[in-house]
């Protein structure tokens, strides 16, 4: 059975920083992309980051340089550290992998995305 389990989540003021771990059981990923969404209330689960399995990166632009997504294959882990955070950033957090393998695709849409975790709560405060 697949597992992707969030940790690292949390309150932090404005300003600060906070680092997300996704570490996946049941399957190995290393051939594919995995990915951060978060979710407002009221708020449909919006994409954050992508890592391709060759490493290439892709942001939402409302986290442009203040986000760096990186994984260890040796892991099977991937992380999300999150700087400068901003009270917009407040949401749970939702990491996903991509089921399709060696995919380079840049994949916004939560339904290109096959396996999810429970999610992780980041609260920025003003």
């Amino acid at each position: 059975q697949v597992q992707l389990v969030e940790s690292g989540g949390g309150l932090v003021q404005a300003g600060g920083s906070l680092r997300l771990s996704c570490a996946a059981s049941g399957r190995t990923f290393s051939s594919n992309a995995m990915g951060w969404f978060r979710q407002a209330p009221g708020r449909e689960r919006a994409f954050v980051a992508r890592i391709t399995w060759s490493g290439n990166t892709y942001y939402a632009d409302s986290v442009k340089g203040r986000f760096t997504i990186s994984r260890d294959n040796a892991k099977n882990t991937v992380y999300l550290q999150m700087n400068s955070l901003k009270p917009e950033d407040t949401a749970v957090y939702y990491c996903a992998a991509d089921g399709t393998y060696y995919s380079g695709s840049y994949a916004t849409s939560p339904h290109e995305y096959d396996y999810w975790g429970q999610g992780t709560q980041v609260t920025v405060s003003s």
